[in-house]
């Protein structure tokens, strides 16, 4: 799994979704070299790793444009939107959730908030 390099971040807040817990990161200083905004991790019950990320992040070379949001899982990444919106927190968390709840098929399970 092409996972996000982070070398420091501090957590923004934690969720609860069913049996899944999600902690979206912020003050990200990545060891990868990708300018990083938030960084949305899934993790499954008690797994050691996230099985599924969320990035908010600004496209190589271009400081002007939207963030785009990576949706990284093991089978592969992919860049599947840009928004500006994504600057703001609250913006990519309900973004964010609303993916994850579609990716995972929990469209039955409100999201709490932990942290």
């Amino acid at each position: 799994m092409n996972r996000p390099g982070i070398r420091t971040a501090i957590p923004k807040h934690r969720y609860r979704l069913g049996e899944f817990t999600i902690t979206v990161l912020g003050d990200i200083e990545s060891s990868d070299g990708v300018e990083y905004r938030y960084i949305m991790a899934v993790v499954r019950g008690q797994e050691p790793q996230p099985g599924l990320y969320l990035t908010a992040e600004q496209p190589p070379g271009a400081a002007d444009r939207p963030l785009d949001m990576r949706l990284i899982m093991q089978d592969g990444a992919e860049v599947i939107g840009q928004d500006a919106g994504w600057q703001q927190l609250d913006a990519f968390i309900q973004d964010g959730i609303g993916i994850v709840r579609r990716v995972l098929n929990l469209s039955d399970e409100t999201p709490w908030q932990l942290m």
